[in-house]
């Protein structure tokens, strides 16, 4: 079963080319959608904005200029950022990102590669399907039950539905339905017609959920990486009270002369006092 082409088995009983057409049409939803999400937020206007204040405000350097690293800091942007995903400090969210991100990469190269190309039973490319889709099936529902924010700290029920979890629910459903659809046999059923309209909306409802973020969290990262080496890091404090333009940052006068480590003690324990 873990060999088998599940959509080489829908092929006969539906129009020709349907599978190959909704493909084609779910990656122009998505470009469609990333592009009015950058247009109606004002997502690529605030970053180039950023970059120009961040590059015309930077202080006199000598030696070191960023354009002469730009290649170095794109390196670890790429491996530290995108690769590792080393902005999560929690290891367990960390884990199910990684799942999630290398799992989703695999299970739509291979579901492309097999829709489009000659991969029948027995080959390599439908096991890597159901491993990228197994691994998001664990990612994704860790990170839905028992990951989340509003679940692990704030008592939330499991089951509390916001507009943020849009992605990440019509994620998940989507390929829970598709190993349900694989593991009963495939064919057109009642199962393959949900994991098409559960597709549908995962790659149709870009603009309304935090799909677009993939593409945007490495510019970012990169852009962070960048004001940091030129210092100017997005007129943000720095990790130090010494400045004294700094120590006027803090609304609060006892944080003004506080040591660095001051009220830390918070982390010691998971907040779990709901």
């Amino acid at each position: 079963m873990f060999t088998t082409n599940p959509f080489a088995s829908v092929g006969h009983a539906l129009a020709p080319g349907f599978l190959k057409w909704f493909l084609l049409v779910m990656v122009l939803a998505v470009i469609a959608g990333t592009l009015y999400d950058i247009i109606h937020k004002g997502s690529a206007a605030y970053f180039f904005g950023s970059w120009r204040k961040s590059s015309s405000s930077r202080p006199p350097q000598s030696g070191n200029e960023p354009g002469s690293n730009f290649a170095s800091i794109a390196a670890q942007t790429l491996v530290v950022d995108v690769l590792s995903s080393g902005e999560f400090c929690n290891p367990k969210r960390r884990i199910a990102h990684l799942l999630t991100m290398y799992g989703f990469i695999a299970y739509i190269v291979t579901t492309a590669m097999m829709v489009f190309g000659n991969h029948p039973s027995g080959g390599v490319v439908p096991m890597l399907w159901w491993i990228g889709a197994l691994m998001i099936f664990v990612g994704g529902w860790w990170f839905w039950l028992f990951i989340r924010v509003d679940v692990a700290a704030e008592g939330n029920s499991r089951w509390r539905i916001v507009h943020a979890d849009l992605f990440v629910l019509s994620l998940v459903i989507s390929v829970t339905l598709g190993l349900a659809w694989a593991w009963m046999g495939g064919g057109v059923t009642g199962l393959f017609w949900l994991y098409i309209a559960a597709t549908a909306v995962l790659f149709g409802s870009v603009p309304w959920s935090k799909f677009a973020h993939m593409f945007f969290k490495p510019a970012a990262a990169f852009e962070k990486r960048v004001s940091h080496a030129n210092g100017t890091a997005q007129n943000l404090p720095t990790q130090t009270r010494d400045d004294p333009e700094q120590q006027k940052r803090h609304s609060m006068e006892l944080l003004q002369d506080a040591p660095m480590d001051m009220g830390l003690g918070i982390k010691r324990e998971a907040p779990r006092h709901y």
